[in-house]
């Protein structure tokens, strides 16, 4: 199931309240954000199962990319324990993604 969140409120909920978390600026008009977006839930699904993963669709809530200092997408924020550990932005690659999860993950839930 795809969480899609479309208020300030709810963002700061899930940073506050998950030990990781991956939030997934996109648009549907974006062909880099669709031709990434079922390969970060397949990573997400099968190597990270304790993550949340939420999008936030850039062009319908344009205020919130705009709050976090997101002007490009695709962007992913990378969230542990409340703090932003990593963004990506346009061309992401998700074995470098996967590399800046691993740590941290590892840490957190083994």
């Amino acid at each position: 199931m795809r969480t899609e969140i479309g208020s300030m409120p709810d963002i700061q909920e899930h940073i506050k309240n998950e030990m990781a978390l991956i939030i997934y600026f996109y648009n549907d008009d974006c062909p880099p954000c669709l031709s990434l977006r079922p390969k970060v839930e397949a990573m997400v699904k099968n190597e990270y199962p304790e993550m949340e993963l939420v999008f936030i669709n850039s062009k319908h809530y344009p205020e919130i990319p705009a709050s976090f200092g997101i002007f490009s997408n695709p962007t992913l924020l990378v969230y542990f324990d409340g703090k932003e550990s990593k963004r990506f932005s346009k061309y992401v690659s998700t074995s470098e993604l996967s590399q800046s999860i691993d740590r941290y993950y590892n840490l957190i839930f083994s």
